[in-house]
């Protein structure tokens, strides 16, 4: 199941994050949160490969966890 499919169950600012990244699906999108830039779910993945940075998880975005780099 794709992240999109349950838009509804998403907060305010993650159905604006899907929205831009359904957009831009090439790009890996940095999101600002607060004073800091992050990436969520496979761009977190990739990000963190290609920038040796932490990948996390943050709570949950549907009932799954949301992975995090940033």
């Amino acid at each position: 199941m794709s992240t999109i499919d349950n838009f509804d169950a998403h907060t305010p600012m993650m159905q604006q994050y899907l929205k831009l990244k359904a957009q831009h699906p090439e790009i890996l999108l940095f999101y600002r949160m607060g004073d800091f830039y992050e990436l969520f779910y496979d761009d977190a993945k990739r990000a963190s490969q290609l920038l040796d940075i932490s990948l996390t998880k943050r709570g949950a975005a549907a009932g799954e966890p949301v992975p995090v780099a940033g």
